[in-house]
């Protein structure tokens, strides 16, 4: 069964994880290939697990030097997006290089983390966005970086593996769907139970 909680007994020493360090950013990178989808022209989504919170943890106490104190707040913050064993979590990005474009595009996207949706086959499963903070403004503009959460019945789990899967989104500005690709399905499917 998938661990759902790092603890601070998972972290390793930052010295220690430096010397791993370039062997498990490649291992994290190969695993989260499977776990990446992009919808429309500018959202990507990113599935999490406790493998890449974990890594997520470990690179920020690595990069931010902030040692063991450092520790319980990244695990504040990045546990929920741990998946549970009834739900896929995911990051989803709105990635847009031109600065005047994104923010056009964010102005127009209020809202954005409360549209996205799996189908399987004829079934929706409606995301519930990481209620940490809120991630639209009050004039509108949606951030950049969503966390959500998709529930799953234990039916909807059950016919995860063979029903075909869409990821999309039923935002007025944003009406973009992709089927998920097996090899992400199959990967996805490990997250469940």
């Amino acid at each position: 069964m998938p661990k759902r909680i790092i603890t601070v007994s998972d972290i390793i020493p930052a010295a220690e994880y430096a010397k791993n360090r370039t062997q498990l950013r490649s291992e994290i990178t190969a695993r989260k290939r499977n776990r990446r989808v992009e919808v429309g022209p500018y959202i990507t989504f990113y599935f999490e697990s406790y493998d890449t919170m974990w890594h997520q943890i470990q690179e920020m106490v690595y990069i931010e030097k902030g040692g063991a104190e450092q520790v319980p707040g990244e695990l504040e913050a990045y546990n929920p997006l741990i998946p549970n064993g009834s739900e896929l979590t995911a990051t989803f990005m709105i990635e847009i290089d031109d600065p005047i474009r994104r923010a056009r595009v964010l102005d127009s996207l209020g809202g954005i983390e409360n549209t996205a949706f799996i189908r399987l086959d004829s079934e929706t499963v409606r995301c519930v966005a990481e209620a940490d903070q809120d991630r639209t403004r009050e004039d509108g503009k949606a951030s950049s970086v969503q966390f959500v959460h998709f529930p799953f019945t234990a039916a909807q789990i059950a016919a995860f593996p063979m029903a075909e899967i869409t990821l999309g989104f039923n935002h007025p500005h944003y009406g973009h769907m992709a089927i998920l690709p097996d090899n992400v399905r199959a990967e996805l499917t490990t997250d469940f139970g």
